[in-house]
């Protein structure tokens, strides 16, 4: 075979090398951002994969069924139903003689029902809340999720329902994606909270899906980039563009950044980056033995000290 003919060849290797790269994405990212209705068990997270597990979640996308909310408040709350880019339910819970209000955003795959034992503490300071499905979770509308990206508009929207109702000091609480998805309504939409706390926001959209692969030990380019790439055009976004890091240069409200510093997720460096840039009066306080997970689940009595000071100062 001369020369030119193996040109030929390694040309079209690369060719077909490229089309399936890109299916295998196309078929990934519509399974990262699309719920699964039905009975489907949820992928492990990569840490706790086996070997054939990861083959096989590599190949055909992570298993993400549509979340739900097993349990319901213990105390008395009302249900509200917001118009948003999409219809989403909340759950709004009264405290006596309250301070304020503090609206709670769930992360990823997540749902209300997880954020209520937050919201039990912010109560026991003294604050009513208001707990949020994002879209495609729980009560709320669709299947979709964009990692905060259309879902900053429906932080706008419950912060623009309570302010109509004449409610004060409002604070906003995420984690995770919650907690990018304030950070973009700030920077977007201009609100004006009267301070916001936000636990392990990622620093960009690549960097938390490069998190991901290399959690599987897996090469991130060019998959990473690829992922992204598909994600934002099947859900009418420049994903790359999704940069919480940006974002934190146009928050100027007081703000209380947590993390866990094992987190495997969202890395000290992306931790830093946001907070150097947030130009408001700003804390941040860093668990030394929380990864990327619910910091009540090994710092109870921290996490509600850290909060109340917060609360307490502005």
């Amino acid at each position: 075979m001369n020369k030119r003919k193996w040109i030929k060849l390694g040309i079209k290797a690369v060719i077909l090398a490229f089309v399936l790269m890109n299916i295998v994405a196309i078929f990934h990212s519509y399974k990262f951002t699309h719920f699964s209705n039905g009975y489907v068990l949820k992928t492990k997270d990569p840490g706790k994969l086996s070997l054939g597990q990861k083959v096989q979640t590599l190949l055909f996308g992570i298993s993400n069924p549509r979340p739900v909310n097993h349990v319901k408040p213990a105390t008395d709350f009302e249900t509200i139903k917001l118009k948003s880019n999409k219809q989403i339910e909340c759950w709004s819970i009264k405290a006596d003689s309250a301070k304020g209000v503090v609206i709670l955003y769930h992360g990823f795959s997540g749902e209300k029902s997880s954020l209520l034992d937050k919201a039990a503490i912010f109560r026991s300071l003294g604050y009513n809340t208001l707990l949020v499905d994002f879209m495609g979770s729980g009560g709320s509308e669709g299947n979709q999720t964009t990692i905060g990206f259309k879902e900053a508009e429906q932080v706008k929207t419950c912060f623009d329902y309570l302010t109509q109702q004449g409610q004060q000091k409002i604070y906003l609480f995420g984690t995770s994606m919650g907690a990018v998805a304030i950070m973009k309504a700030i920077n977007d939409y201009q609100i004006k909270p009267e301070g916001i706390i936000i636990e392990c926001p990622f620093g960009s959209m690549y960097q938390t899906v490069c998190a991901r692969f290399r959690s599987m030990s897996v090469p991130t380019f060019p998959m990473a980039g690829l992922l992204v790439f598909w994600g934002g055009v099947q859900n009418g976004f420049w994903a790359f563009g999704h940069n919480p890091t940006a974002y934190a240069k146009n928050i100027t409200c007081p703000s209380l950044l947590l993390y866990g510093a094992q987190d495997e997720k969202v890395s000290q460096e992306e931790t830093t980056a946001i907070f150097t840039n947030l130009n408001g009066k700003k804390q941040l306080k860093i668990y030394p033995e929380a990864g990327h997970e619910n910091y009540l689940m090994k710092y109870a009595d921290e996490w509600k000290k850290d909060v109340s000071a917060f609360l307490i100062s502005y």
